[in-house]
């Protein structure tokens, strides 16, 4: 899953991506015109290393998300060099700057999250705006020697999506269908896209309810999450954490809202070897999530066999979980549950 970072400069976004990569570019990061930075940000799962702790394997390998640092949106610039690596990804998280601080400038003047906000929503609504005018226009010309029925569907997909979009300026819930959304996907339009908004926030307004209105919202402050990651122990960030009045930190908050908004969800392999979480698709049957793991595993499914993490921990072991009943043995048309812990029959 590719989550693209956006925001005006100076907020935050640059730090936010080192902390969730761990790439250390250095800061401040110097982009070209319409250079992006990717990373792979690790999603912290306390059920691997639940389950880490009972297999002792040789390597453990979490969930990971790639992050994407796009360039600055800028007001009053012709171009959006921005735009084309936002387009490429799976879910779009705004950064919104809503700290003070006198040794850190703002374009803009002065500090004003919704005023940012309100800008940033735009800029993606006109991009779309944009693109979809520019899609018609050509199609109107090509039309002249006919229109095929695909053609005639993507048309009138864009056209709806266009009324709506100028109707409202802003992000909105479309009512398409399976078939409208294939007529147009090949456009990746933002607007189509899940979104979160992240505030960028000062320390004292880190606990309570995101500010702004609407759903995906979230507040980190990048100082603090600098902070709690330069503490060596997990407990030590967790009774930090608890100090500050929240139970987890911003990456942890981003990587889950993330997860839920593009309907996502973890199983696991175990063993000696390795203990390794995997990313799929909430409804995903299971010879295609044993082509997460490997494709032949795929090619040659014959049976998956299943123990729920919960049981898994309250057994102690494996081997006590079976003895209690509590191992499932599983066919194709099986769907994955998150938490599930699997071991795939097969043969090629």
């Amino acid at each position: 899953m590719k989550v693209a970072l956006l925001g005006l400069a100076q907020s935050g976004k640059k730090t936010f991506f080192s902390l969730l990569t761990g790439r250390k570019t250095g800061l401040p990061i110097s982009l070209k015109e319409g250079e992006s930075l990717e990373g792979m940000a690790p999603i912290y799962d306390p059920r691997v290393a639940a389950l880490a702790d009972m297999f002792k394997p040789e390597r453990v390998k979490l969930a990971e998300n790639i992050i994407v640092l796009c360039p600055d949106m800028v007001e009053g610039a012709g171009k959006r060099p921005w735009l084309e690596a936002a387009r490429r990804c799976d879910l779009l998280c705004l950064v919104v700057r809503a700290f003070s601080s006198a040794e850190i400038y703002h374009p803009k003047g002065s500090v004003d999250a919704e005023r940012d906000r309100a800008f940033l929503e735009a800029e993606c609504i006109l991009a779309d705006l944009e693109l979809i005018e520019n899609r018609l226009a050509r199609m109107a010309k090509e039309k002249r020697a006919g229109q095929t029925a695909q053609q005639a569907q993507e048309e009138h997909t864009l056209g709806k999506i266009r009324e709506i979009l100028e109707r409202e300026m802003k992000w909105v819930s479309f009512d398409l269908a399976p078939h409208e959304l294939e007529a147009i996907k090949s456009l990746n339009l933002l607007a189509l896209q899940p979104l979160l908004w992240a505030y960028n926030v000062d320390e004292n307004f880190l606990a309570g309810e995101p500010p702004g209105p609407g759903k995906g919202l979230f507040k980190i402050s990048c100082r603090i999450e600098q902070e709690i990651m330069a503490l060596d122990s997990l407990e030590d960030r967790q009774a930090y954490l608890k100090d500050l009045g929240v139970t987890a930190s911003g990456l942890d908050r981003l990587n889950q809202t993330a997860y839920d908004a593009l309907g996502l969800m973890s199983f696991y392999t175990v063993g000696k070897d390795e203990v390794r979480a995997w990313t799929i698709r909430k409804g995903t049957a299971a010879p295609a999530a044993a082509g997460k793991v490997h494709s032949d595993i795929e090619r040659g499914f014959i049976r998956v066999e299943v123990i729920k993490y919960d049981d898994l921990m309250a057994a102690g072991g494996e081997a006590a979980a079976k003895s209690q009943g509590k191992s499932q043995v599983k066919g194709r048309d099986y769907v994955i549950e998150d938490g599930d812990v699997c071991h795939f029959r097969f043969n090629v």
